[in-house]
């Protein structure tokens, strides 16, 4: 057995963790990183601490990520500006990964398999969205006086609501594939 001795100082695993990926990265690519991870609107100050840089370099590096679509502003209750992730800068960067992960012929079998889901949704429960359902559910449960009946678990709504999200991506992976398609086409017939 060796005498093992433990170390003199023990040191924060957080702060050793940070300063690595710090000395390995930009500031920018550090702000990116932590809004890409963003759900809610934050404040520069916010995004700069998580960055490990300061509030100015942070507005600096999320104006750059705003001008190029990235992120969005919104004011602050302060009348400060809030950053967030864009929704079309996700969708993107969904369709990519569904993209560099199944095939144009699967994306497709996919598409239909979801829509047909989602018609089979429809029919059941005899509405058009889960937020439609949600809300005659409610209507039913305040006329009745008993006990729900055939109670629909919030599980299921939750399941609706993802199914059509991953349609809406993969709509987009097959759009945006398409049109590579298009692009490709016109850059080779202009090369010849």
């Amino acid at each position: 057995m060796t005498d093992r001795s433990p170390p003199a100082e023990f040191t924060d695993i957080n702060e050793a963790v940070g300063g690595e990926w710090e000395s390995e990265t930009t500031p920018y690519e550090r702000i990116r990183h932590v809004i890409a991870h963003t759900y809610n609107p934050a404040a520069a100050d916010a995004v700069a601490a998580d960055a490990l840089t300061t509030p100015k370099t942070a507005r600096k590096h999320l104006n750059t990520l705003a001008d190029e679509g990235f992120v969005e502003t919104t004011p602050g209750e302060q009348g400060g500006t809030l950053y967030h992730r864009s929704p079309e800068s996700l969708v993107v960067e969904q369709a990519a990964d569904i993209l560099d992960n199944v095939s144009t012929d699967e994306l497709v079998t996919r598409i239909h398999e979801m829509r047909d889901q989602l018609t089979e949704y429809q029919a059941e429960f005899g509405v058009d969205s889960p937020e439609e359902l949600a809300v005659t559910q409610t209507n039913q449960a305040l006329a009745e006086s008993g006990p729900p009946q055939n109670e629909i678990g919030p599980e299921t709504i939750r399941e609706w609501k993802t199914l059509r999200r991953n349609l809406a991506f993969a709509n987009a992976a097959l759009s945006i594939s398409n049109a590579e398609q298009f692009v490709d086409g016109d850059r080779r017939s202009t090369d010849t």
